[in-house]
C-alpha cells in the first residue's frame, strides 16, 4: 500500500512540475490544503483564486481570506456572475456545473493572460464515485486535480492538513454551497435566498440541519436551544 508520505511527495512533485498554477480556492479543507501545498512547492509562482459570490456564505468567505493571510498564500478575489445564468438560478441537479463553469471561465482568462501553466482544483479520489456536475465543468476547462492524481482521499487530505498544523483540518461541511441546500426544497437560487441561508447558518452555529421552506429557515435542532437565533434567522432579508 502506498504510504501517505509517498502520496504527499507525489503531490509536491506534480505541483512543481506545473511550475506556475492558479488554484480554485473556497476555504474548504481540500482547496485550502491544495493552495497551501502549492505555495509550499512553488512560492509566489502560485495564486489562490476565490470568488466573492453569494454562493459562498460571507462567514466562510471571510475565514477563507483569513486562512490565506495566516499562511502567506498569494490570493486574488474575483467576481463571478452565476446568479445571472437562468440555468444556475433554476437550481436544478446540475447547478454546480453552471457555478463551476462560470468560475473556471474567469480563471481560464487569468491563466491565459498571466502565463499560468494550469488551473487546479481540490478534487480528491473520494469524489470520483459521486454525482458531481462540477467535475464536468472542470473537464471542459481542462482543470487539473493534483490531490486526486496523487491518490489522496478526503481522510488523507485531512491528515496531511493536521500534520501541517493547519487549523482547518477538522472542518466539516461548512463550505457546502448554498444552492446545494436549497435544491431539495424546490427553492430557486437567488441573491436573497443565498443571503438568508448564509445568515441562518451563522445564527445557528453552521448547523447542517437547516433548510428553507419558501423563504423561511427551519431547523431539526431543539427549539429550546435555538429560540433566540431562530428569530434572527427567520427575519425578512431586505
Amino acid at each position: 500500500m502506498e504510504s501517505l508520505e509517498s502520496k504527499r511527495l507525489a503531490l509536491e512533485a506534480q505541483l512543481k512540475g506545473l511550475d506556475k498554477v492558479a488554484v480554485a480556492y473556497s476555504g474548504g479543507v481540500d482547496s485550502a490544503f491544495l493552495a497551501y501545498a502549492a505555495y509550499q512547492a512553488l512560492g509566489n509562482r502560485m495564486l489562490a483564486v476565490i470568488a466573492d459570490s453569494p454562493s459562498l456564505a460571507r462567514s466562510q468567505y471571510d475565514d477563507a481570506l483569513r486562512f490565506a493571510r495566516e499562511q502567506g498564500i498569494p490570493l486574488r478575489v474575483i467576481e463571478t456572475a452565476e446568479l445571472e445564468s437562468p440555468e444556475y438560478a433554476r437550481n436544478g441537479a446540475d447547478r454546480c456545473f453552471h457555478c463551476k463553469d462560470e468560475l473556471f471561465t474567469v480563471m481560464e482568462r487569468i491563466r491565459a493572460e498571466e502565463g499560468y501553466a494550469a488551473v487546479a482544483y481540490g478534487k480528491n479520489t473520494d469524489d470520483n464515485g459521486d454525482f458531481r456536475p462540477g467535475q464536468r465543468a472542470a473537464e471542459l476547462h481542462h482543470v487539473v486535480a493534483p490531490l486526486a492524481e496523487a491518490g489522496l482521499g478526503k481522510a488523507e487530505v485531512r491528515e496531511l492538513a493536521r500534520c501541517a498544523g493547519l487549523r482547518l483540518w477538522s472542518r466539516g461541511l461548512k463550505t457546502r454551497c448554498a444552492g446545494s441546500v436549497f435544491a431539495s426544497s424546490g427553492c430557486a437560487t437567488t441573491a436573497k435566498s443565498h443571503a438568508l441561508k448564509s445568515r441562518a447558518r451563522r445564527c445557528l452555529l453552521f448547523s447542517p440541519m437547516v433548510w428553507l421552506t419558501g423563504l423561511r429557515v427551519r431547523s431539526k435542532r431543539p427549539a429550546s436551544a435555538l429560540w433566540r437565533s431562530i428569530s434572527k434567522a427567520t427575519a425578512p432579508v431586505q
